[in-house]
């Protein structure tokens, strides 16, 4: 008989032992995102990191040239070009947009082909970030940007790509402007898969 109880009692310091392993993955998933995270170093008048949690299943064709943009170092030394007050703050002109702010940072891309529209049903909430692009919906690049605030009116407009899942304190503290004064840049930006 007490072969059975303390059979049962190790069972149930088991089943609490793999219940805190389960909370302990949910709380990194939560933490991390399933990724690939674009890990995204900012200095300037924000400093600090900023974590994004890449939506493949979402926007395959964009993540991937996101994170292959990343990975050949093509967004390290960007700057945050255009930073509107309450909606966004838009980067990612590996073109013209490293270094500092030129009269042409915002109008370029990279070498790599302009990607198709993958529209969904992801609302532009506060901290979800969406690809950039001209007038032609099928016209994103490398040029990115992420929400202050919720934009409901760019929803079916814009691809969502992701959203941050760690560091919105230092995308709030990116300097304004269009193009700031002082623009803040990505010294480094990498993937975590």
């Amino acid at each position: 008989m007490s072969k059975v109880i303390l059979a049962g009692v190790a069972a149930l310091g088991l089943a609490a032992l793999g219940g805190f392993a389960l909370s302990q993955t949910a709380q990194a998933q939560a933490t991390d995102g399933p990724g690939p995270n674009l890990v995204i170093e900012v200095a300037g008048a924000a400093n600090g990191t900023v974590t994004i949690d890449l939506l493949p299943d979402v926007a395959p064709l964009h993540v991937a040239q996101i994170t292959a943009l990343a990975k050949e170092g093509a967004y390290d030394d960007v700057v945050f070009h255009r930073v509107i007050d309450g909606f966004m703050a838009q980067t990612g002109d590996v073109q013209f947009g490293k270094g500092g702010v030129t009269g042409q940072s915002g109008m370029g891309g990279s070498s790599l082909p302009d990607i198709p529209a993958e529209f969904s049903d992801v609302s532009f909430d506060r901290g979800v970030v969406g690809m950039a692009r001209s007038q032609d919906p099928n016209s994103a690049n490398s040029q990115f940007f992420i929400m202050f605030a919720p934009g409901e009116f760019l929803n079916g407009q814009y691809t969502v790509v992701g959203r941050v899942i760690s560091g919105m304190d230092v995308v709030d503290a990116i300097q304004r402007g269009e193009p700031p004064s002082a623009a803040d840049r990505m010294v480094k930006v990498t993937v975590a898969e």
